[in-house]
């Protein structure tokens, strides 16, 4: 009912998710993430404790692969699911059981990972592939939904659209950035719309203001803030936050 992409960031070490799916809320269950951890997608037959049991391993340090094993494992359920994760160092594995509905499978390479069920044939995860390496002189979040683009533009989930998620990854503990289109007609069109509203206040607010492990209570000088929003407003997300170390 699903495809989805796991990467990382050459440019900023961030790691990204984006899912589409004719299924409500696709974004609330399928997609797990924890910076110094790593990226996971479970879909299928939807086992959301297969996130959250593989991200505590991943915490653990245990590789990607390691983590597929044992997380599969475990599942009683598990040639009705589908599976994939990436390692902090951008090792990735991926699981398609054999219950799962045509077309379906995956691929995994170092740092880039997508898989999908459900869907119209392979040329949706194949022109997912292709167009993400095409797009590699674009930024990260307009890179992962160019790919989305294009599988969409293959077939995409051969049901229809109803929802999609973008997530992005940073070394903190919470989330760089995640948008989500539960229900609409045009989820990855809502999700570019979304990713555009982001960098007018947003993204150089979260730049300026969030808490990093060098800044871990942020940055309250409302003046500063208003300042770095003033000036990076329309920038897409950068690896570069707490611009107070900037010159403003």
């Amino acid at each position: 009912m699903t495809w989805s992409i796991l990467a990382k960031d050459p440019d900023t070490g961030y790691f990204g998710i984006a899912v589409a799916s004719k299924f409500f809320a696709v974004g609330s269950h399928c997609p797990w993430s924890q910076g110094g951890a790593g990226i996971i997608s479970t879909q299928a037959l939807i086992n959301p404790l297969l996130g959250h049991r593989g991200i505590e391993l991943l915490g653990d340090g245990q590789d990607a692969a390691t983590v597929l094993d044992t997380v599969i494992s475990e599942d009683e359920g598990r040639l009705d699911r589908q599976f994939q994760v990436m390692d902090w160092q951008g090792k990735s594995a991926a699981y398609t059981g054999q219950k799962c509905i045509d077309w379906c499978g995956h691929f995994s390479h170092d740092n880039l990972s997508i898989a999908g069920n459900m869907l119209s044939g392979s040329a949706v995860i194949e022109e997912t592939a292709k167009a993400y390496k095409d797009a590699s002189d674009t930024d990260f979040v307009n890179r992962l939904l160019i790919a989305m683009e294009a599988g969409e533009a293959a077939g995409g989930d051969k049901r229809g659209k109803q929802a999609a998620v973008i997530l992005i990854q940073g070394p903190e503990p919470y989330a760089r950035m995640s948008l989500r289109a539960d229900d609409h007609e045009d989820p990855l069109g809502e999700l570019r719309r979304l990713a555009e509203v982001a960098k007018e206040r947003f993204i150089p607010y979260s730049d300026a203001a969030f808490p990093t492990t060098e800044h871990p209570y942020g940055i309250s000088d409302r003046e500063i803030i208003n300042a770095v929003i003033d000036r990076d407003a329309g920038k897409p997300l950068s690896s570069k936050t707490n611009s107070i170390k900037k010159p403003i």
